[in-house]
C-alpha cells in the first residue's frame, strides 16, 4: 500500500505542477528563465558524479572521459556534443592493447 500511495503522490506533484505552469499562460520572469537554463546540466552532472570512481580499474578512464567531455561541453556548450565524446573517449581508453 505504501508503494502505491507514493506514486499516487509522485503522480499528483509531476502532473500538478504541470498543470500549473500550463494555466498560468503568461511569460516567466528572467530570472526564472536563468534558472531553467542550466536545468539539463545540472541533472547529467547530478546523474554522471557518483558512477566517476567506476570498478575493475576503470577510474582512470572514467575521470579522463570526464575531463574531456567537461571540455567540450565548455567550447560548445551543447549537452551532446559532452555526451557524445565522453562516451567516444571512454570506449576508446578501454580498448585493450
Amino acid at each position: 500500500m505504501t508503494f502505491w500511495l507514493t506514486v499516487a503522490g509522485m503522480v499528483a506533484v509531476t502532473f500538478g505542477s504541470r498543470l500549473a505552469g500550463l494555466s498560468l499562460q503568461r511569460p516567466l520572469p528572467e530570472a526564472a528563465l536563468r534558472f531553467l537554463h542550466f536545468v539539463p546540466i545540472a541533472v547529467f552532472a547530478a546523474l554522471v558524479a557518483p558512477s566517476l570512481a567506476g570498478f575493475q580499474g576503470e577510474g582512470e578512464a572514467r575521470i579522463a572521459a570526464a575531463a574531456l567531455a567537461a571540455l567540450a561541453a565548455w567550447r560548445t556548450r551543447q549537452l551532446w556534443v559532452a555526451i557524445a565524446v565522453g562516451m567516444a573517449v571512454f570506449w576508446l581508453l578501454r580498448i585493450p592493447f
